[in-house]
């Protein structure tokens, strides 16, 4: 009996500690990604979004909004990832950009990106915000643009996208949304108001499979003009050989013949070999080297034989 109750509450133990890690577990790798639906302050989180001033191209009937800031690589990522897709399935993006506060007295915005939030949110001009966008942080410089610091109007508009993000903050909070960027809001087919901290890409699944939203658009091939009717090529063949003149045999020179070139005096040259011409057989092959002569002595005359009586 007692082996019984030992292995009896060892066996609870180790329910209780797998139900535990399970449940983690769910909640670490599935859960947490999921929207969340707002159950509290529903009208005025929708009066604030509605108030804001957003930019899209259109689309879809099915308002969908991202809310981020230029310096987040979450929000840049998902807005040209997701923006497409979401479209495909109905939604009517909506990007609402706000300039950050500064923090312990550090600026958290240039005036690049101040001057183009005000102009964003009093102009709801798409077209910049898409020039704006597509160039590199460093190297936007919002020229043509007039600055906000120095206008007191404009500095109102850059005021107003810090307190609607600081108003929306505490509205999500209070709903169980702690907001990270981007944050997604939209309505599901109930109408429910659902909202996604979506700066884990294993968030954005789930909101495409709420609004039906494809997971891959299809890349349209450049429409191809008329071509022009290809003629063939008709097969070369090689061409003739061309004909060449026969070449001659060659001569091969013959030796003088001692009656015809008699021996000249050396340093003369005689008549006839002077008039001879000269052949080009001749003219072409090499001379041998002359041979070089030393003058000869004569040799010692003899002793005359001399008889000794």
């Amino acid at each position: 009996m007692r082996r019984f109750l030992i292995w009896s509450g060892l066996a609870v133990v180790i329910g209780l500690v797998l139900a535990v890690s399970g449940y983690l577990a769910y909640d670490h790798f599935y859960a947490r990604f999921q929207p969340v639906t707002i159950a509290r302050n529903q009208g005025e989180i929708q009066r604030l979004l509605d108030e804001a001033s957003w930019v899209s191209p259109g689309g879809g009937d099915q308002p969908l909004y991202i809310i981020g800031y230029r310096g987040s690589a979450s929000t840049h990522a998902y807005e040209a990832e997701e923006a497409e897709k979401l479209r495909a399935g109905g939604a009517d993006v909506r990007v609402l950009m706000f300039a950050r506060s500064d923090r312990e007295g550090a600026t958290q915005s240039t005036p690049a990106e101040r001057a183009t939030i005000a102009e964003l949110w009093l102009n709801r001009d798409w077209n910049l915000y898409r020039r704006w966008t597509d160039t590199p942080g460093a190297g936007w410089k919002a020229e043509g643009i007039a600055p906000a610091d120095g206008n007191l109007a404009r500095t109102a508009v850059v005021d107003a996208s810090r307190q609607f993000v600081a108003r929306l903050d505490t509205l999500m909070r209070d709903a169980g949304v702690k907001p990270t960027w981007p944050l997604v809001i939209w309505r599901d087919r109930e109408g429910f108001l659902k909202a996604c901290a979506c700066a884990d890409r294993r968030s954005w699944a789930f909101i495409r499979d709420d609004l039906d939203a494809p997971d891959t658009i299809a890349v349209e091939a450049a429409p191809v003009g008329p071509t022009a009717p290809v003629t063939p090529v008709p097969e070369t063949q090689g061409l003739p050989y061309p004909d060449l003149p026969a070449t001659p045999p060659a001569t091969t020179p013959t030796a003088p013949q001692p009656s015809q070139a008699a021996p000249a005096p050396t340093g003369q040259a005689s008549g006839s070999s002077a008039q001879r011409p000269t052949s080009r057989l001749e003219t072409n092959r090499p001379r041998p080297p002359r041979a070089q002569t030393r003058p000869t002595t004569p040799p010692p005359p003899e002793p005359e034989d001399t008889q000794f009586y």
